[in-house]
């Protein structure tokens, strides 16, 4: 269903993901809203690595209520305010996704919505 392009021409990514995913014909698309860490009361989750949790544990949730898993994930777009997560980033990314390589875009903002959020997602999947 999902075929990882990484041409051998292109230089290989910086991290665990794909140049590119080529999604065969007649699939079922997702589109995942940015998810960011914030209770169900409003108020927003405390600290990088438990914001980056909460945000996967919700996209893993959104994808299951699709019949969906990581597995099915195309393209991530991530949003972090400080650039010295990327590393705790990448480390809570390879965890949560195992072996999983979508294409991936992630970009340091000046801020979110909610100047408390430290991290926002938005993901595309497809599956059968």
């Amino acid at each position: 269903m999902l075929t990882h392009r990484n041409p051998l021409d292109v230089p290989p990514p910086t991290s665990l993901i794909s140049q590119a995913i080529e999604v065969a014909p007649g699939a079922r698309w997702l589109y995942l809203s940015g998810q960011i860490a914030v209770r169900p009361d409003g108020t927003v989750i405390e600290g990088v690595e438990a914001q980056m949790e909460d945000v996967w544990e919700k996209i893993r949730r959104i994808l299951e209520s699709a019949d969906m898993g990581y597995e099915d994930l195309v393209k991530i777009c991530i949003f972090l305010t400080r650039a010295e997560d990327i590393p705790k980033f990448r480390e809570v990314r390879d965890r949560v996704l195992g072996g999983v390589k979508p294409a991936s875009t992630l970009l340091v903002v000046k801020r979110l919505a909610i100047p408390e959020l430290l991290v926002e997602i938005e993901a595309v999947a497809a599956a059968a």
